[in-house]
């Protein structure tokens, strides 16, 4: 795969598991623990993120800004809310109570040049849904689990095609093979 360009993209970036969800029950993360990522990819993302656009549950959740990249990225967060006014104040994090398009808007201006990565599903799947999304960036963890916070949920709406960013064929399917790990 090609390394990620700081290019103004909008990118709905998560790492997510094989059954596409991108958080536990209650936004856990410990479904991570132990996996690992090519080597460079941390800080190839660090390097070409100018701005991240999150949602308040998220947010919520993990409440600070240092540990975007454990630590290896610093700049603008815009988190996204119905109710900013009992925000806590954060140092680098506008709350930001507009359309997801403004907020966009907002998180480009603030990343000269860079990349916006939007790290919430409900917030990726309205900009989405508006034309609004550049590139859809996934690192599949090797996991199931069954429950949690999906990726892209939208039960009755019409398909979302994609093209393949890997390889000469836009339409092609990509093969993951996995085996079950015994008394795990």
């Amino acid at each position: 795969m090609e390394p990620q360009t700081a290019a103004g993209k909008v990118l709905w970036h998560f790492s997510m598991s094989l059954d596409g969800f991108v958080a536990g029950p209650h936004h856990t993360m410990d479904w991570m623990t132990g996996a690992t990522f090519r080597p460079g990819l941390v800080e190839e993302y660090a390097e070409t993120t100018g701005a991240v656009l999150g949602g308040r549950t998220g947010w919520d959740a993990y409440p600070d800004p240092t540990g975007i990249y454990g630590g290896a990225w610093q700049g603008p967060v815009f988190v996204l809310t119905h109710h900013p006014e009992d925000a806590q104040p954060t140092p680098g994090v506008t709350f930001l109570s507009c359309d997801v398009a403004e907020a966009v808007r907002i998180a480009r201006e603030a990343a000269c040049g860079k990349n916006v990565e939007v790290f919430s599903p409900t917030i990726g799947r309205q900009l989405l849904e508006r034309g609004l999304i550049d590139e859809i960036d996934l690192h599949i963890v090797p996991v199931l689990l069954g429950d949690g916070i999906r990726l892209f949920d939208n039960p009755g709406g019409a398909p979302v095609r994609l093209e393949l960013l890997v390889g000469d064929d836009g339409k092609a399917a990509v093969d993951v093979r996995y085996r079950t790990v015994p008394g795990e």
